[in-house]
């Protein structure tokens, strides 16, 4: 950084801040426009993006599903943030927050929202009593990581990841104040794996499916092209977790719903129906003339 900024005595928004999501960034909160919310034909209806916090609670339907428990059958639709959609009247009345993922509850009357991933997490492991451990301890070191990473992962997308991506100019102060944060969250998670299979012992759990969306994915190279930049493949257990929970079909199935970017073939814009997958990769057979 070359130039150095005095702030003002008073911060006004007079200008754009620049970066990738400059348009749609703004200080104040509420609709910017009117429109209703689809509803379609299950009692849970997901609002959302196959951002890392999207692919949370998608990866988490699909687990549930895969585990035999119908009820979680979902209606997961695309809010488009680059365009506004989270703007809506509609998702401002589901999440006032404005941030992907939000769920309706139309088993409950009135409907419940849900709003914030790790709380749609936590709601659904309760709702179904699944993927949360049963005994006291193990419950509490899974609620422990569940919120690790709620606090963590700022500093790694918001902070790191815009920095290093998404800022109109890369600046040397930031981009190396939060890769050296993002390596020793890293760090951090490496020595736990080193002693446990999964986050909150033996279990799978829904801190797994919190924490790996992110570190995962980082892990494995997929977000910010910054694997080679942080050197993730150094982390050796957090390596083996990333590919262990990356190989699970029910992993897989997550990535995909709502992914309107990168490569066409992961791509599920809505699911509606567990055969949205079978159609998915029938038209990519039709597609390469199969």
């Amino acid at each position: 950084m070359t130039d150095t900024y005095t702030p003002p005595k008073v911060w006004t928004w007079d200008q754009k801040s620049g970066g990738r999501f400059a348009n749609i960034n703004r200080p104040v909160a509420g609709a910017t426009h009117e429109k209703a919310l689809q509803v379609g034909k299950h009692p849970l209806q997901l609002y959302s993006l196959a951002t890392p916090n999207g692919v949370k609670v998608t990866v988490m339907l699909e687990e549930l599903l895969a585990k035999g428990h119908a009820g979680a059958e979902y209606d997961a639709w695309l809010i488009d943030i680059g365009e506004g959609d989270q703007f809506g009247s509609g998702f401002v009345a589901a999440n006032p927050n404005s941030k992907i993922p939000a769920l309706m509850d139309h088993s409950t009357t009135p409907p419940t929202r849900v709003f914030e991933s790790g709380s749609i997490l936590l709601y659904l492991a309760e709702k179904f009593g699944a993927f949360i451990p049963e005994d006291h301890a193990a419950r509490t070191e899974c609620m422990n990581w569940l919120f690790w990473q709620m606090g963590s992962a700022p500093y790694l997308g918001g902070g790191f990841g815009h920095f290093y991506a998404y800022a109109p100019e890369k600046w040397e102060y930031p981009i190396n104040r939060f890769a050296m944060e993002t390596k020793r969250q890293l760090d951090v998670l490496d020595r736990h794996l080193a002693e446990h299979a999964f986050m909150a012992g033996d279990e799978y759990s829904i801190a797994d499916m919190a924490i790996w969306p992110w570190y995962g994915q980082l892990a494995l190279g997929r977000l910010y092209e910054a694997g080679e930049f942080l050197d993730v493949q150094s982390y050796a257990h957090v390596q083996r977790w990333a590919k262990e929970i990356d190989a699970r079909p029910a992993v897989r199935r997550g990535r995909m719903v709502n992914r309107s970017f990168g490569d066409p073939k992961l791509q599920l814009r809505e699911r509606h129906d567990a055969s949205d997958f079978e159609l998915r990769t029938q038209d990519k057979i039709e597609a390469a003339g199969g």
